[in-house]
């Protein structure tokens, strides 16, 4: 069962989230650079503040909370100590370029918690064999909005049809790493739809997956535990799919993103 990464910083959100099996909620404290980054783009960038850990940690139960730091940069050792001490499970960090800023950073947490690596650059993608051994390392978690951009590709999922998110997956998985990428949308929502997504979550044996801003709005009437049960029953249908029947759905859907990168190009 994958992780439904929801990122929230409201306690009665999150409630309800923790009340469902598979969740992580997720506290997203990433401000530098974001939003030069990604001027222009329909993308979410955080408001939430270091309090908001403690606050949605005092409510939860069972999921586990995972606090996004900013990338490194000369605050981050004061940033680890103060996110711990408003008591996050998972330390993600972001926008790292290569071993030698991961291995710093594992030495800061001193594996008090797990350390999930959101790895959304070429530099970061390249340097990969230097820093996948890193000890404290818990998971792998490709940012494909940010990684498309780096690689100046046109769609957010081109970095999945040219087989790099499949090179990450495998690196994981040979150093017994979880690994999971992206996020995902309602199931047939989407320039790749939410169905097709996370049919190549089950073909890499992803663990987990964001849940989208259009995954959860209310206006169909469907309640956010209602959509959360769809995609948990399409998840169960796509698990029973034989070998051929996963090659054949990788080979269509890697169709469908050449598709629509090669639309938005000459678009």
């Amino acid at each position: 069962m994958l992780d439904l990464i929801q990122i929230t910083n409201d306690p009665a959100f999150a409630q309800r989230c923790d009340a469902l099996e598979g969740m992580r909620l997720f506290v997203d404290l990433e401000s530098l650079g974001k939003a030069e980054r990604q001027a222009g783009r329909n993308t979410f960038i955080s408001t939430h503040a270091l309090e908001d850990v403690g606050r949605v940690k005092a409510v939860l139960r069972r999921a586990p909370l995972m606090v996004r730091l900013n990338p490194p940069n000369p605050a981050t050792p004061a940033e680890v100590e103060a996110v711990l001490a408003q008591g996050a499970d998972m330390l993600m960090l972001p926008m790292f370029t290569d071993a030698g800023q991961v291995h710093d950073f594992a030495r800061l947490v001193d594996g008090r918690v797990p350390i999930v690596l959101l790895l959304e650059n070429g530099e970061a993608l390249d340097s990969m064999p230097d820093w996948i051994a890193t000890p404290g390392l818990h998971e792998v978690f490709v940012g494909l909005n940010d990684l498309h951009l780096s690689l100046g590709h046109a769609f957010m999922f081109e970095p999945l049809a040219l087989g790099l998110v499949d090179r990450v997956a495998q690196a994981a998985k040979q150093q017994g790493l979880r690994f999971g990428f992206g996020g995902i949308a309602r199931l047939d929502e989407g320039l790749l739809p939410g169905r097709d997504v996370l049919a190549e979550h089950l073909r890499l044996g992803s663990e987990a997956v964001i849940l989208s801003r259009t995954f959860h709005r209310g206006e169909s009437g469907v309640s956010f535990e209602q959509e959360v049960a769809g995609l948990r029953s399409a998840e169960a249908e796509l698990a029973r799919r034989d070998a051929a029947q996963v090659q054949a759905d990788a080979q269509r859907i890697g169709a469908s993103i050449r598709c629509v990168a090669a639309g938005l190009v000459t678009g």
